[in-house]
């Protein structure tokens, strides 16, 4: 046991080194525990990865199938059901050892609880009880029987009298007998079959049993070999956890600076956002102004040369309509309704009361003078500049760095010295060469099993072939009684062959008598044995029934809960019990989880001798980080923002221009008018009039074409831009002022509550190197759970010796008897069939004779 406790305490070096450090690390455990219940969300830590566990490669396949052989187990565990269909009596085994653990006294049956125990026994063993019984009177009285049946026919009676009465239905009688002695010797073959069929499984898988053997004690030495490794693998990973700590104290500047960066820049960044798209609407602005100026004066300058263009086209068009061809009674209609439009040639939109915006522009050009863009991206550079702040601030840690490397790198000695401390290497080496011993001397002894087997196998075989003699007797009994019987013969003038099979027929009688009561001695011994093995041990082992019994609380002693850890660890009270090892170890957990033995060693506690530190926690403390330095916005910049608040935008007229450019350029749509003029003028009489009118329509066309598409271009762009400072100018004090405040709330919160965030941040980067450790120790446990030591190869064992007892042995065994119990029974029959059948083959010394001469044997 002595390996066994090495190994456990290797497995659990986590939880027992550096326990003299737990006073002096409490205050700050709990000063950690007291800042991760303020924090509600805590800071995400970066992944590790550890890698794999080196495996081991299990080759017990502790599974067994049968195959044909399977079908006779199922008949004889359906048998053993009808026999005892009771279930399995846990509670009663469990009160019969706890009342009994001192040994049981003859006066101590007298006790009441004592006889309702065995009343309750008898009462479930009452199938078997019967059984016995009857294979016991059987055995007694079958030789009594048979002495009697001797005696008697000696006598000449029970049928020894050498002489057949005439009945009319002898033929009848005869024929049903042989027909019944065919039938029960035809079962006690398939009897004797299977009962051979089991005796030659039970040889055949005696020899697989070396199989598991082998394969059983090669996993053993697997588990042996891997578990060094694997723990070694194990110590080994600590330095992962280290280097990424050392990692990040060697960049505490950028880490630390980045967190500080991260927590301000959701106040800071915002308010730099807006003070730099308040830098482009500046721009904005200027571009829209300029707009503003350039179209307004391209409409002022357009609107005076439409105006001359179409009050020359319109004094035109009155002179053609003055022509005397308008006077015609069919023509002036036309005429007149030309005349009456010339009024809506005309300009609709006057640009020139529109008020000048050289004013603002001159303004905004002066504004614009002052880079704000760059001044706000000074403010970006400024802010994102805390990283190098916080390393040049932190300049103490950095040369504390040597001290805290030397800190870790002695708890990783000490872990890997604890690893060492026991020779456990050592140990599973003389258990490898143990088991090997082991094997050899298992193998040492094949032969005198095979001996022992073939023995057994001998026996078997000769108890089988004393129901092979009385069938060879019965078989030649029919065939010679068959074949050699004439109907037309008197019983005392049967031939010789007929007079054979009759006497071949008692000769099975006699042979049945002498050898039917031992064999089924053999059948009720085995019967009794076997059954109750397989209801009482492979029944509760197979459904599991059997670890409860043993997992009972105080079942071993009043006074000691458990027994495995009891056994084991000499500490009872652990919830510890077989069928829960049972079950991780089948499940390939690992023996650390299996054994629950975080109950005596815990493994978390290494999180506490590694991490919780009370000299690490000094030095964070000494974080000191000044931010003041920290400009977001230079006071250039915030008279650039006021000065734009004042830059007269805000003053501009713009419902006067948008008055101005919803109207259209002319009172009329000059297309749709040279259209009109045109039909008009196609429903005049062809000639001069026509012509000029058509020639006019042309000219408006020309006029809309060269100076209406202009103007209309012009007036798109400035309502454009006149809307786009409409909504700039929107409230712009209000937004300036918005943007001042909220940069100097944020230079505020920099200047003083930096310190504030600093500590947080400093807390949140201390616990990013706990959680560093935290995953170390939770990738330990959950390697120690599912993947060192993993126990398989115990519940293999379990599941081999299962098989191989009840399977291999007891299932054989049981159907063994099940088949000659089945022959034995059914001898019975056999010599009742087999004596009157042998009536109507011997020859008779007399025979019934009657008084006309004439005998009939129908």
């Amino acid at each position: 046991m002595l390996w066994t406790r090495w190994l456990v305490l290797l497995l659990c070096w986590g939880a027992t080194a550096g326990e003299q450090q737990a006073d002096e690390r409490e205050g700050f455990r709990a000063e950690i525990r007291a800042d991760s219940r303020r924090q509600r969300s805590p800071p995400p830590v970066e992944p590790l990865d550890f890698g794999f566990v080196p495996s081991a490669v299990y080759d017990t396949h502790a599974y067994y199938e049968p195959g044909a052989v399977g079908i006779l187990f199922h008949m004889v565990h359906a048998f053993l059901y009808v026999v005892q269909p009771n279930p399995f009596p846990k509670d009663l085994i469990v009160r019969v050892i706890q009342q009994n653990m001192g040994g049981i006294k003859i006066e101590e049956w007298r006790k009441p609880e004592n006889v309702v125990l065995l009343l309750q026994w008898i009462h479930y063993e009452a199938g078997f009880l019967v059984c016995g019984t009857v294979g016991v009177v059987f055995v007694i009285l079958v030789p009594i029987i048979g002495i009697l049946f001797c005696v008697c026919r000696c006598c000449e009676n029970c049928g020894g009298e050498m002489h057949q009465r005439q009945r009319k239905n002898a033929d009848c009688q005869r024929g049903f007998y042989t027909a019944s002695l065919v039938a029960t010797t035809i079962f006690i073959i398939l009897g004797v079959l299977i009962s051979y069929a089991a005796n030659h499984n039970i040889s055949a898988q005696i020899k697989s049993t070396r199989r598991f053997i082998n394969t059983n004690m090669r996993d053993l030495k697997t588990f042996a070999n891997n578990t060094p490794a694997q723990i070694d693998y194990l110590t080994a990973q600590y330095t992962t956890a280290k280097n990424k700590v050392l990692s990040d104290l060697d960049n505490i500047g950028p880490l630390l600076g980045g967190r500080i960066h991260s927590q301000l820049e959701k106040e800071v960044v915002p308010s730099l956002d807006t003070a730099l798209r308040m830098a482009g609407a500046m721009r904005e602005t200027k571009e829209a102004l300029e707009n503003v100026s350039s179209s307004l004066e391209v409409l002022q300058e357009g609107t005076g040369k439409l105006q001359t263009s179409l009050s020359v086209e319109r004094a035109s068009l009155s002179n053609t309509l003055s022509d005397p061809a308008c006077t015609n009674g069919a023509v002036s209609h036309t005429c007149n309704t030309i005349r009456s439009t010339l009024s809506q040639l005309g300009i609709n939109a006057d640009f020139s009361r529109l008020p000048d915006v050289s004013h603002s522009l001159g303004n905004v050009d002066t504004i614009l003078k002052t880079d704000l863009s760059n001044i706000v991206q000074k403010g970006y550079s400024s802010f994102n500049d805390t990283p190098r702040l916080v390393k040049d601030q932190t300049k103490n840690i950095v040369s504390a760095l040597p001290r805290v490397k030397g800190m870790l790198d002695k708890i990783g000695a000490e872990i890997t010295g604890f690893s060492k401390m026991f020779p456990v290497e050592a140990s599973l080496a003389n258990f490898t060469i143990f088991l090997t011993e082991g094997q050899k001397n298992i193998e040492s002894f094949y032969p005198q099993i095979d001996q022992m087997d073939f023995y057994r196998w001998i026996g078997c075989v000769a108890a089988l072939c004393m129901i092979v003699l009385i069938l060879a007797f019965n078989i030649l009994g029919l065939l010679c009684g068959s074949c050699g019987y004439d109907k037309q013969a008197t019983p005392t003038t049967r031939g010789c062959l007929s007079n054979t099979g009759g006497n071949l027929l008692m000769a099975g009688v006699g042979f049945t008598f002498i050898f039917v009561w031992l064999l089924m001695a053999i059948v009720t011994a085995l019967f009794v044995v076997g059954g109750n093995v397989e209801k009482m041990m492979c029944e509760p082992l197979a459904n599991r029934q059997l670890f409860k019994i043993i997992d009972t609380p105080y079942l071993v002693h009043p006074a000691k809960k458990n027994f495995l850890p009891g056994m084991l660890f000499q500490n009872p009270n652990i919830d510890l019990t077989l069928g829960s090892m049972y079950r991780e170890c089948y499940e390939n957990n690992g023996l650390y989880h299996a054994l629950q033995l975080e109950t005596m060693f815990n493994i978390n506690s290494f999180l506490n001798r590694t991490v919780y530190n009370k000299d690490l926690a000094k030095v964070f403390e000494s974080v000191q980080v000044d931010l003041q330095d920290i400009t977001l916005l230079e006071q250039a910049g915030r008279d650039n923002l006021i000065n734009f608040a004042n830059s007269g935008i805000g003053q501009i007229d713009y419902a006067a221009f948008l008055a101005e450019v919803n109207k259209g350029v002319t009172l009329v749509d000059l297309l749709s008018f040279s259209t009109d003029l045109e039909a008009q003028a196609d429903q005049l009489p062809r000639g001069a009039l026509e012509n000029a009118l058509k020639g006019h329509a042309s000219s408006i066309r020309q006029i809309h074409r060269d100076q209406v598409v202009p103007m209309e271009q012009a007036m798109s762009t400035l309502s454009q831009s006149i809307k786009q400072l409409q909504r700039t100018s929107s409230d712009l004090p209000v937004k300036v002022t918005n943007i001042l405040s909220a940069i100097d709330a944020a230079e505020y919160l920099i200047t003083h509550n930096a310190s504030h965030v600093v500590k947080q941040e400093t807390k949140n980067y201390v616990q990013s190197l706990v959680g560093y450790f935290k995953q170390y120790t939770a990738w330990v446990k959950n390697s120690l759970t599912a993947e060192v030591a993993q126990c398989k190869p115990i519940s293999n064992i379990v599941d081999s010796m299962e098989i191989v007892a009840c399977s291999f042995i007891v299932d054989s065994v049981n159907t063994f008897w099940f088949g000659l119990g089945g022959c034995c029974v059914l001898l019975i029959p056999s010599i009742i069939f087999s004596t009157k059948l042998a009536k109507y083959y011997r020859r008779m010394d007399t025979e019934d004779v009657f008084e006309d001469g004439q005998e009939n044997w129908n």
